[in-house]
């Protein structure tokens, strides 16, 4: 199919110095402002041709919409806001996650503004100052607790959100989340069937509600298999660090040290397989090794050590393929979904 070039079709040519307007593209088109206009807001009752034809113009032009503009004539901001945890529990979580939700707004009216919050005691300002001052259209928020305040201020305000992660409000609201409960049970499972009968757990941060899904999880699992298991919380601990590496070492030491371990975060899996490497245990043998997958860092290192992966791009697109129904008023209860986590069985 041939590409629509306006300057060479038309013989115009791109106007030098100036900012590219609606004009300027109806111009280059001939198409009518208002056709090119709600071409921009993407609007679905045009033709498809149509639709490429402005999108290309805009393309080769320039063209960027004035957003104040387009805030005073409809309210809206055509942004949104993903308050992003700066937590480096999961490699490579932030740069998948931005990824997928840049790939799902490809082609909409919509931007993307991140706001990294390292400090979690902050991120419910950060939503307040969304709210109050409607900088975006929709929010996305990751790393949710239980009672998560951030979500409590956005169902007060009536405002369009999704968030990464489950809660255990009453009133529904829009999420897609890991399932976590799936794999707490697929890791126990395959190292019970492996032999394993005294199983530890190590869960990075006690505070979110996917930690209470894991260890209830857990916990009822093993009790089933009749086998014992231990729940380590390393909150505070830093993932990638000679603390956590230290942590493997000590394992490696003590005469009832697991026979299996779970590890909910990549980041530490690696420093904790490292201190249990120093101490001299082999993995597969002394004790097997299962944790959760996020990157291909943890399989290229530790070839042999049993992943369950999530994938957090296509997180990303969901997140954003359910914020834009909510913007659209679809209803919460409708927008809630789990991700099945994928078993990599190598040992």
């Amino acid at each position: 199919m041939t590409k629509f070039r306006p300057e060479a079709s038309r013989g115009i040519r791109k106007p030098s110095g100036k900012r590219a307007t609606l004009k300027t593209i109806s111009e280059l088109t001939g198409l009518s402002l208002s056709t090119v206009s709600l071409s921009l807001r993407g609007g679905a009752s045009l033709k498809e041709e149509t639709r490429q034809k402005v999108a290309e113009a805009a393309a080769q032009v320039g063209y960027v919409p004035d957003r104040a503009g387009v805030r005073l004539r409809t309210g809206k901001t055509n942004v949104i806001a993903l308050v992003l945890d700066g937590s480096d529990e999961a490699i490579d979580f932030s740069r998948h996650m931005i990824r997928g939700i840049g790939d799902a707004i490809g082609g909409t009216r919509y931007h993307l503004t991140v706001m990294p919050e390292f400090d979690r005691s902050r991120s419910v300002e950060t939503v307040r100052y969304i709210l109050e001052n409607r900088t975006a259209d929709g929010v996305i928020i990751t790393h949710t607790g239980a009672r998560d305040r951030r979500v409590q201020l956005m169902m007060d305000h009536d405002f369009p959100f999704v968030s990464h992660g489950r809660t255990e409000f009453f009133t529904p609201h829009a999420f897609h989340d890991f399932h976590s409960e799936a794999f707490a049970e697929l890791a126990v499972e395959r190292l019970a069937d492996t032999g394993s009968r005294d199983i530890l757990i190590s869960v990075g941060d006690g505070t979110t509600n996917n930690y209470h899904n894991i260890v209830r999880t857990f916990e009822r699992t093993v009790a089933r298999r009749g086998i014992t298991g231990r729940v380590v919380v390393q909150d505070g601990i830093r993932p990638a660090s000679a603390e956590m590496r230290q942590f493997g070492r000590d394992l490696a030491d003590k005469p009832d040290r697991p026979d299996g371990i779970i590890c909910d975060s990549e980041t530490r899996a690696i420093s904790m397989l490292c201190g249990l490497e120093d101490g001299g245990v082999l993995l597969g043998r002394d004790i097997r090794f299962i944790c959760k997958q996020t990157s291909d860092i943890l399989s290229t290192v530790f070839p042999n050590v049993d992943t369950i992966e999530e994938d957090v791009y296509a997180a990303g697109l969901e997140l954003t393929r359910l914020l834009l129904r909510r913007i659209d008023g679809e209803a919460a209860e409708q927008l809630q979904t789990l991700s099945e986590p994928v078993a990599h069985w190598r040992s």
